[in-house]
């Protein structure tokens, strides 16, 4: 019975939908602000509605109902309860009904938030974030329904992939589709900005808070990917340059230039088509995500998400999507003309300008590297893979001229910036810088990557740390107090550019992470017998022997491993399992973390007498990890100096 609530309830979201559409367009044309407000009801009875459909597709998995197609074939009797809750988005039916529900909640939000701030453009928001939630609820009923009943039910279900049965994707996809949708409203924000005429700053103070937060949403999804293909998929690594991977990176590298050069616009009134254009390109690259995602165009290690003839829907509406925003853009582009110019190359906006074009070549990399297998198959019928050699020689230098203009771009002025300046704020930071030098080779770091990454890191780090001390010295000058109650005074009078410093530092404890376990990976494929022992890096690895154990779904072959280095002594139990119901083999690495490197241990088969073992010690990683943290905090802090942006949003609307 749930199973037909929930699809009652999105069929009538579908409805409502359309009528959203029409009522808002109406109202618009016609002067009717009652057809507007009814409007922005249909937009909240959809979002409740779609909360019904995801709880009855949820009770249905949680009830065990294997009369419903999609609950048999990715749950069983057996799948702990930690996972039917969350084995809703497991397939790409329930998927897309997630990506579907989070939009329409998000357009009820900007509907409550905004009606009173934008009531010119609200129509135009309206009718164009319900025709993105029509295409989307259209795409669930009809093409890829999770509501389908399955005559006569199986006994038990096909359970989920085992490579699904991890927390990481508890996490990993719902916030990884948060980033996704939530570039739809500033999507729509602009785009109603450009119908209705107001392409000043009106749209930009609306979308900060949304493009911020959906920035840090998909990041906070692509690191718990890396983090779960890290412990899960056993070859040591956290990225591997996969399609789908891709996907969702493109998006982020767009959305990162738009958080950049929208700070121009605000200040200078400069860069209006190019905002425009990024924000229609970051969703667009969204759509793109889900559609490789979802229609198995491209083999990766999400092979299991194939959907090769729906996907065609979701291409044919990405076109519409793009046909319309790039076609009102060029039809507007006249009236988005400035005179403003940039007055000198050393000057902010100019730093800005360069590293919103790093950011958009490594972009068009990226999507080059990821398109141009499944283009070569296409028209030749031949096979190509574009792997790590790639992306590093093209991408790395883009990343390192970034590194560069994060260290200028926050500290000179804007319109121009003299000489005396430039010295004040970047001789000692370029003397720190090239003291990395030296010490990268004294740390045994001979690649040319490695060592300017190195300089970068000390350069980058000390113009934001110096910043911040003369930061502080004013304030205690000025109001006095100690050092700490003025750098809590410093960062509180604004957030939005210290909590951007902390992400900067987030990136540079990233960047060391990158350069440790990417330039000093040690790895050894070893047989041992119980009772062997070798030595890798600064551990011994001792196996004691290899054994059974069981949970609830799984059986597994679990092997015990005694590693010792000169300051701690730990036992690792790496596994083999296999699922009962489907008989999958999986790998479980274990895995020991401290602050300078990971000890990673794989259980292979058997050869002989002896086992196959392979061991990685990966120095740095948990840096990746920490730095991810570290960008969280600065984003939480961004997002606290708000009070400013809503004075002027009200102000200029």
């Amino acid at each position: 019975m749930w199973i037909e609530i929930g699809h009652f309830a999105t069929l009538m979201a579908l409805l409502l939908s359309f009528y959203q559409i029409i009522a808002s367009l109406y109202g618009a044309h016609a002067a009717r602000p009652a057809w507007v407000r009814s409007s922005r009801q249909a937009a909240i009875g959809s979002s409740l509605l779609l909360t019904i459909a995801v709880a009855g597709l949820i009770i249905s998995f949680m009830t065990h109902d294997f009369s419903v197609r999609y609950v048999a074939s990715h749950a069983s009797l057996n799948l702990p309860v930690f996972y039917l809750a969350t084995a809703m988005w497991g397939g790409h039916e329930g998927s897309l009904l997630l990506w579907a529900w989070l939009l329409s909640v998000f357009i009820a939000v900007a509907a409550w938030r905004h009606w009173k701030t934008h009531a010119l453009s609200m129509p135009w928001i309206l009718a164009i974030l319900g025709a993105l939630l029509a295409g989307f609820l259209i795409l669930v009923l009809f093409l890829s329904t999770p509501f389908e009943r399955l005559i006569p039910p199986p006994m038990d279900g096909r359970e989920l992939n085992p490579l699904l049965q991890d927390p990481g994707m508890v996490f990993h996809p719902p916030f990884l589709y948060m980033g996704y949708v939530g570039f739809a409203i500033p999507y729509a924000f602009a785009m109603s900005a450009l119908i209705v005429g107001k392409t000043g700053e009106e749209w930009i103070l609306a979308t900060r808070r949304w493009t911020l937060f959906s920035w840090a949403m998909l990041t906070t999804g692509i690191i718990f990917g890396a983090y779960w293909a890290y412990y899960e998929l056993g070859w040591g690594g956290y990225w591997a340059w996969d399609p789908v991977e891709n996907a969702s990176f493109m998006p982020w590298l767009t959305g990162t230039a738009f958080l950049h050069s929208v700070m121009v616009q605000e200040r200078r009134q400069m860069f209006k088509i190019w905002n425009l254009f990024l924000i229609i390109t970051t969703f667009a690259l969204s759509l793109l995500g889900t559609f490789l995602v979802r229609s198995g165009v491209l083999s990766s290690v999400h092979a299991f998400a194939t959907d090769p003839g729906r996907g065609v829907f979701i291409l044919v509406f990405m076109s519409v999507v793009l046909l319309f925003s790039f076609g009102v853009l060029v039809f507007q582009s006249d009236h988005l003309k400035t005179k403003i110019t940039i007055e000198s190359p050393f000057s902010r906006e100019t730093a800005y300008l360069f590293n919103n074009l790093f950011l958009v070549v490594a972009t068009i990399t990226v999507l080059l590297g990821t398109l141009y297998p499944l283009a070569v198959e296409t028209f030749s019928d031949a096979k190509v893979s574009v792997g790590a050699p790639y992306y590093n020689k093209v991408f790395i230098p883009i990343m390192l001229g970034m590194l560069v203009l994060m260290a200028i771009g926050p500290l000179i002025p804007w319109r121009r910036a003299s000489i005396a300046q430039l010295k004040k704020s970047l001789l000692l930071p370029l003397g720190i810088g090239a003291a990395g030098l030296p010490l990268g080779l004294v740390l045994g770091i001979d690649h040319p990557y490695g060592l300017a990454t190195l300089v970068l890191i000390l350069f980058v780090g000390s113009t934001h740390l110096l910043d911040v001390v003369r930061g502080v010295r004013s304030r205690i000058t000025r109001d006095g107090g100690s050092m700490g109650s003025a750098l809590w005074r410093l960062i509180g009078r604004n957030k939005r550019r210290y909590g951007g410093f902390v992400v900067h530092f987030g990136v540079l404890v990233m960047a060391a992470g990158f350069i440790g376990s990417g330039l000093f990976q040690e790895e050894q494929n070893l047989l041992l017998q119980p009772g062997d022992s070798v030595k890798i890096g600064s551990w011994e690895i001792t196996l004691e022997g290899v054994g059974e154990t069981s949970k609830r779904n799984w059986t597994a072959l679990e092997a015990t491993i005694r590693a010792k280095s000169d300051s701690e002594e730990v036992i690792l139990r790496p596994q083999k399992r296999v699922y009962s119901v489907n008989s999958q083999p999986t790998t479980e690495a274990a895995i020991h973390t401290n602050w300078k490197e990971d000890l990673y241990v794989v259980l292979g088969d058997p050869v002989g007498e002896t086992w196959s073992i392979r061991v990685y010690v990966n120095p740095l990683v948990v840096w990746v990890w920490g730095g991810s943290l570290l960008m969280a905090l600065g984003v939480i802090i961004s997002l606290m100096g708000g009070g400013g942006v809503l004075r002027r949003e009200k102000k200029v609307s």
